[in-house]
């Protein structure tokens, strides 16, 4: 059987197809860029919410292990020589670091997972935030001393580090560790202010002119979790502190352990 003959484009009868016009083109080449524009937005936002977290968390635990390496001191809990709570008088006050960017001390911190721990370092900057996690406001006390002790951290991107803060509950508790002891904070509450609020950095937070009498320990986040419009603000006190060579509280004893390579 003879094939079917494709129909003449030239035939009588038969119209030619039209000509796409400037307009039509013109859609095409802006939908082309609009769907490019939104894989570069996907990308990028796959970049942010793990490429930055697996980079973060790299430089943190690289951060913690050199400060573990560094630090004297018994990393179990020692004997007590008498029964009952040790009163080892007023607490070491941690000297401030002199250059922005120096890890000087570990966070730990039960609620957000019983392996939890990250390096607290000097400065607030875009550099130490989005690298090493917790900075410290370099206006503020440090662990130890009575006032304010504040630190930042992100809360989606670069390690994550304070993604869990609105879960902490009254009661909770927060350690420091530093290279004169161990610091135990305990969780108060938690405040939603605009970015613009920062009397949460005076020695008493939100208390302009008021003299300190406890040391605070103030945590400052982005919220909401994936936004950037208010902050989130969790608020602790210092319940007690050991010196190093009483090694660490029971609760993180294992963990503390751990960050030196000995758990």
């Amino acid at each position: 059987m003879a094939e079917l003959s494709t129909p003449s484009m030239d035939r009588p009868g038969r119209a030619n197809p039209p000509k796409r016009g400037f307009v039509s083109l013109l859609v095409q080449i802006i939908g082309e860029l609009l769907i490019t524009a939104g894989v570069i937005v996907l990308l990028f936002a796959a970049w942010e919410l793990w490429w930055s977290n697996i980079a973060a968390d790299n430089a943190q635990q690289h951060a913690v292990e050199q400060f573990a390496h560094n630090f004297q001191g018994p990393l179990a809990p020692q004997a007590l020589a008498t029964p009952g709570p040790e009163d080892y008088g007023p607490p070491l006050v941690t000297p401030a670091p002199a250059v922005d960017g120096e890890t000087f001390g570990v966070i730990y911190i039960p609620r957000f997972g019983e392996d939890y721990y990250r390096p607290l370092v000097q400065g607030t900057s875009t550099a130490v935030l989005d690298t090493l996690g917790l900075g410290h406001y370099g206006s503020t006390a440090m662990p130890g001393a009575v006032g304010n002790f504040a630190v930042a951290g992100h809360r989606q991107t670069h390690g994550a580090v304070l993604d869990a803060i609105h879960t902490l509950v009254p009661g909770d508790k927060i350690y420091v560790q530093t290279r004169d002891g161990y610091y135990t904070y305990v969780f108060r509450n938690n405040q939603i202010v605009l970015p613009t609020r920062t009397d949460v950095l005076l020695p008493v937070p939100t208390a302009a002119g008021a003299a300190p009498t406890q040391s605070f320990l103030t945590m400052t986040s982005c919220n909401p979790r994936f936004g950037s419009q208010e902050r989130i603000i969790a608020y602790s006190v210092l319940d007690s502190w050991q010196p190093a060579s009483a090694g660490p509280p029971a609760a993180i004893a294992d963990l503390v352990a751990s960050t030196a390579g000995k758990g």
